[in-house]
């Protein structure tokens, strides 16, 4: 089966026009959700096709060219069975590495993981003994151009599509976050900003929090502010130590990560200016 994705300026006749080209080019509708947002005026459809003979799906794709000119849309085609090639980084902490690799291993997730980086050693083991390469790119304030060099190299070498920072501590340049734009997915506590610093479940406890919770979002070059993709929270009360806390926030950290790269996978994201559509 196969997922195209769409968005363009609202207009009549989008969907009669996808659905009536797939019917004429032997394809059959399997799933399809649209979104029309009206603050921008922009419309998204996400429909996955399966071709009922052989050809049809290159059929479908040329004939699809002149309609996508036609509604001046951005549009992608991606094949369902293929799994999307994911570079995973990491620092010293495995919670959702851990996660990632058991996802991984036991294809929940439609993901090939081609490497993980590390700017830690920590994590060799766990990662080789998975028959994964593991790299350490180890990093200070004098060397962060030439490390962000060698992550972007093994980025091209390994042809990896999305660039996972699975609790990865280090800050990405401006210009890693151009470069990679739309392809960098980040975990973090949702304390932030509220709670910054080295130990915010401890801040959380000494001001009493009733909810803590985890974000997945793009990297962007503003710290901690790109599109938000998935987010989740759990109540907490007095009597949650801040080890308890770090302990919930861990698996949470966890399961929202796993679910961001669950959406990106199968192919539900547009980003949309500041924020995303999923369908």
């Amino acid at each position: 089966m196969y997922i195209l994705r769409l968005h363009c300026h609202d207009s009549a006749g989008i969907v009669a026009a996808v659905a009536t080209a797939l019917s004429v080019c032997g394809c059959n509708i399997e799933e399809s959700a649209q979104f029309n947002d009206p603050l921008s005026g922009r419309f998204f459809m996400r429909v996955v096709y399966a071709p009922l003979e052989p050809g049809a799906d290159q059929l479908f794709a040329r004939h699809f060219e002149a309609i996508a000119v036609k509604f001046s849309m951005d549009w992608q085609i991606d094949n369902q069975a293929e799994p999307v090639r994911t570079l995973i980084l990491v620092s010293k902490e495995d919670h959702c590495l851990n996660d990632l690799l058991y996802r991984w291993r036991t294809n929940h997730l439609s993901i090939a993981i081609t490497a993980v980086a590390a700017n830690h050693e920590t994590n060799r083991k766990l990662v080789e003994d998975h028959g994964l390469p593991f790299h350490y790119l180890p990093v200070t304030s004098a060397t962060k151009i030439a490390q962000e060099a060698q992550v972007a190299d093994l980025v091209q070498s390994t042809h990896s599509e999305l660039v996972v920072l699975a609790r990865y501590m280090q800050i990405l340049s401006d210009d890693q976050c151009q470069k990679f734009a739309g392809r960098v997915i980040n975990i973090h506590h949702s304390f932030l900003p509220s709670f910054k610093g080295a130990k915010p479940y401890h801040q959380a406890y000494e001001r009493g929090v009733k909810i803590i919770g985890a974000s997945a979002h793009f990297a962007t070059a503003d710290l901690d502010e790109g599109p938000i993709i998935e987010q989740q929270t759990v109540h907490v009360d007095h009597t949650y130590t801040p080890q308890k806390m770090q302990a919930l926030g861990r698996d949470t950290e966890a399961r929202v990560l796993a679910r961001a790269l669950q959406l990106y996978s199968e192919r539900r994201i547009f980003l949309h200016g500041i924020r995303t559509v999923i369908l």
